[in-house]
């Protein structure tokens, strides 16, 4: 296996054509994780399975970092590198908002065309992150299974959502949960509702979350209108559900009560906070804001922001608690407290006249550095 870093025959050949151009890179790389105030980054090639595995540890003030491994068809190793980044961060802040005992960390595997062996694969990560001591802590993730955090574990103890894990390791259904309970806290504080009741929820994305997030809400009287950019899931679930359903682009045209994306990140920016119709948007996607300062623009528009990292952390809460061996009740209740949570934001935001995610921002460095 090949660690850190790669230089090539060509690349000293090349020195004045490509030296100064890998050094730009290597600024801007080193500019963006000071600006984020990550702690480390660790990268492991691996040519006999094809691993190309990145680790970025953002903090470990609060203890050993906890954070998913996503496995992805990055179009470069820079999109890659900046995912795992800027996750990782969001990662340490939503640990210290939800009071657990850990840092926060990202993996991020550049997946290949073909994986030939996926028990090999995932084998040599296994390694990787045994390698990292403990300060690292790793999960199931977009694109990887409780199965392969089983092949993991043979490797290393510094795993967890492996299938032996309640729930079969699925952190989905404490997730939505979360995310639930943000949405009726925002209803409560934007809409004095104190029931979902008639409520009308835009949810964008259809997968694991959204899916199990549409049934939660329709369970506490919610209506639903949902879009999927895969057709054939969206008519199933709808289907299932008996909900209403529209194209992805038409979602933030959607005269409703509350906007949940539930899928890709940075779907918030100057364009689509513009033509949104809701009073609140609260949903489970990481990374809902292009921009930090679109936050603010929300607040200016006078749009009800749950931040993302907030209301989605039932998932961090009971991949923490089944690794740390907590006390799963109490774990749940922590899930649920998450509305407690959100309103406190909210309270705290009105009552200084600052966004939402500035406010929480705020909160989760106070936690982090007193």
């Amino acid at each position: 296996m090949i660690k850190e870093s790669i230089k090539s025959k060509n690349t000293m050949q090349n020195k004045n054509n490509s030296s100064s151009h890998h050094h730009t890179a290597l600024d801007g790389l080193f500019r963006y994780a000071d600006l984020l105030g990550l702690s480390d980054i660790h990268i492991k090639f691996d040519p006999e399975t094809g691993l190309k595995a990145i680790v970025v540890i953002h903090n470990l003030r609060l203890g050993p970092a906890i954070g998913g491994c996503r496995m992805v068809p990055y179009a470069n190793t820079d999109a890659a590198l900046e995912d795992a980044m800027r996750l990782a961060y969001m990662m340490s802040y939503k640990a210290a908002i939800s009071n657990l005992p850990h840092g926060g960390a990202k993996a991020v595997l550049i997946q290949p065309k073909i994986v030939r062996d996926r028990k090999a694969y995932f084998t040599a990560f296994g390694e990787f992150v045994n390698e990292l001591g403990g300060s690292y802590i790793t999960a199931v993730d977009s694109g990887t299974s409780t199965e392969d955090m089983d092949i993991i574990a043979t490797r290393t103890p510094f795993v967890t959502c492996t299938t032996a894990s309640g729930n079969g390791g699925d952190p989905s259904p404490q997730t939505s949960l979360g995310v639930c309970r943000g949405i009726e806290a925002a209803v409560k504080f934007k809409l004095d509702k104190d029931t979902l009741e008639g409520v009308h929820i835009a949810i964008q994305g259809a997968g694991h979350v959204g899916y199990k997030l549409a049934k939660e809400v329709i369970a506490r009287g919610a209506r639903v209108t949902m879009c999927d950019i895969n057709e054939r899931t969206l008519q199933r679930v709808a289907d299932e559900l008996k909900i209403n359903i529209c194209s992805p682009e038409a979602i933030y045209d959607l005269e409703a009560d509350v906007f949940a994306p539930c899928a890709l990140g940075a779907v918030l920016n100057l364009y689509t906070i513009k033509r949104l119709r809701v009073p609140i948007v609260a949903g489970s996607a990481n990374n809902q804001l292009a921009h930090q300062h679109h936050g603010v623009l929300l607040h200016e528009r006078g749009i009800l922001y749950a931040p993302d990292y907030v209301i989605n952390a039932g998932g961090l809460i009971y991949v923490s608690a089944i690794y740390d061996h907590a006390d799963s009740k109490k774990a749940e209740q922590q899930v649920k407290d998450i509305y407690h949570t959100s309103m406190a934001i909210f309270e705290r935001a009105k009552r200084e006249n600052l966004s939402t995610s500035e406010v929480a921002t705020m909160m989760a460095l106070e936690k982090l550095y007193g």
